[in-house]
């Protein structure tokens, strides 16, 4: 079964060819123009998306060395994202499910995160925990099988990506921020500056960094009207990531461990973050707990991941299910549970 899978939920577009989930090829073409703006602007994002969408899916066939008419099923992300990106992808893979009468799958963008640990690794086994975290989300999962996950808990107001997207910005970093944080981070102290650990010891699974956001702003403002020096920005920083890194590690252990799971995810854009891979895993090992990272091109939205998901979808229900062209997109669709 092979399988072209389209991702073009926000700014990246993305296809990939995917055979008994195994990648074959996965081509990311990312929107940098986005950066002068200091955050993603949609309308440019949906003509982005339609000017080179043909163009990366002739370049995924080309690196997998097949032509269209050796593809045996389509998937697409329908939600949640923006709404004219997932647009254009969605009706790029109809026009293809009409001129080449293959079936097609639509894929929720949070289910295509959850697995992506397989991508990286065969030996995860259900059920396991995974950590979904990003600029638009921030949630534990417990996952049973490919068919049934259920939400532990999600953020209640902002996610981790968003609070270091907002960091970048008050220190005159570009966007997106995670990865200048990051790498500024490097060089700083972590316990020089005491930022809050908003639900850290809340006794859920659920997040919050709106209060950290703002922690951050009136600190600045008020330590620093003039700028902040340049030698003070890794501290910053490097303070910001713990706090923000710390409470995802506990909460991510605490679910593993209260669930009596031995193998942990964890997927989406800050999953690339260097410290929260390095003491998710020194956290997990202490505790028998086995810790998947996905390599990074699999941690950014990738369609990769959609078409692994894809190809569970298709094992199970067969491609006459999966005829029917009638479905749409929508813009926040994270579900409690999927059946």
């Amino acid at each position: 079964m092979r399988i072209l899978a389209i991702e073009s939920s926000c700014d990246d577009t993305s296809a990939a060819v995917v055979e008994n989930s195994k990648v074959l090829s996965n081509i990311i073409s990312s929107q940098y123009f986005h950066t002068k703006y200091g955050g993603i602007i949609p309308e440019l994002a949906s003509r982005s998306h339609i000017q080179v969408m043909s163009k990366v899916v002739m370049e995924s066939l080309n690196e997998a060395g097949l032509t269209m008419n050796d593809i045996d099923a389509l998937a697409v992300t329908t939600e949640p994202g923006l709404v004219g990106s997932l647009i254009v992808g969605s009706n790029f893979a109809k026009g293809l499910s009409i001129r080449y009468n293959l079936p097609i799958v639509p894929v929720n963008h949070i289910e295509g995160h959850l697995f992506s640990g397989g991508l990286q690794s065969e030996s995860i086994k259900f059920p396991f925990i995974s950590l979904v975290v990003s600029g638009g989300h921030t949630a534990i999962f417990k996952v049973n099988n490919y068919n049934t996950y259920d939400i532990l808990g999600l953020t209640k107001d902002d996610a981790a990506g968003e609070a270091f997207d907002k960091t970048a910005k008050l220190l005159g970093l570009s966007y997106p921020g995670g990865p200048e944080i990051d790498k500024l981070a490097k060089s700083g102290n972590p316990r020089a500056y005491d930022f809050p650990r908003s639900m850290l010891n809340s006794g859920d699974y659920n997040f919050s960094y709106s209060g950290l956001k703002t922690s951050v702003k009136y600190f600045i403002q008020r330590e620093f009207p003039n700028g902040v020096p340049e030698s003070r920005m890794p501290d910053i920083a490097a303070s910001v990531q713990k706090a923000i890194v710390e409470v995802l590690v506990k909460k991510t252990i605490t679910a593993a461990k209260e669930h009596n799971v031995c193998d942990i995810v964890i997927a989406g854009g800050v999953s690339a973050n260097s410290l929260l891979r390095k003491d998710m895993a020194e956290s997990a090992l202490k505790k028998g707990i086995t810790v998947t990272a996905p390599q990074m091109s699999y941690c950014m939205d990738n369609a990769a991941m959609i078409g692994f998901i894809a190809s569970k979808k298709l094992e199970e229900a067969g491609c006459e299910t999966f005829h029917n062209l009638e479905f749409t997109v929508n813009a926040t669709a994270l579900r409690a549970k999927r059946k």
